[in-house]
């Protein structure tokens, strides 16, 4: 352990809720906070914020949705160790879908399930955002609120094409 990783304090503090809403019968929202234990894997890593809303009829969503955060983080920790944080962010997120939709096709309980998630990874250089769908992530500053993604839907590409 490093001389910076003895005094280490973390700079961020998270956290998260997720309520069913008043038209579901079960939630199919799921989060991760995989935040930096030390000053090394802060330096190197960073901490990782996901967040993911299911899709599909009973519990295909709510499965999609628990494999994107599960699975994202397992990915970016193995291919952040050979590749920069962006890109192995990029990477993680395309072979978990590749994963979710390999699922979806074999059990036919879960053929049209798919998740919408949203992926902040802070680092001492800055912010990275990944997301797919239109779940979307916005940056709080002072007292306005800023929409830094942009939806991934047919209805979002027709208004912005007016």
């Amino acid at each position: 352990m490093s001389e910076t990783s003895a005094n280490w304090s973390p700079v961020v503090f998270a956290a998260a809720c997720s309520d069913i809403g008043m038209r579901r019968a079960n939630n199919q929202d799921s989060y991760a906070i995989v935040a930096a234990s030390d000053a090394d894997k802060w330096q190197r890593s960073g901490d990782l914020l996901i967040v993911a809303d299911g899709m599909g009829a009973h519990a295909a969503g709510e499965l999609a949705s628990r494999l994107s955060v599960e699975l994202i983080p397992h990915h970016f920790s193995k291919l952040n160790t050979k590749l920069e944080p962006s890109e192995a962010l990029l990477r993680a997120f395309e072979e978990t879908n590749r994963e979710i939709n390999r699922r979806g096709t074999v059990n036919p309980e879960f053929r049209s399930m798919g998740t919408t998630t949203s992926a902040i990874l802070l680092l001492p250089t800055g912010g990275v955002i990944a997301h797919v769908g239109d779940s979307r992530v916005y940056r709080l500053r002072g007292q306005t609120f800023e929409q830094l993604t942009f939806d991934h839907s047919l209805v979002w590409e027709m208004q912005q094409a007016g």
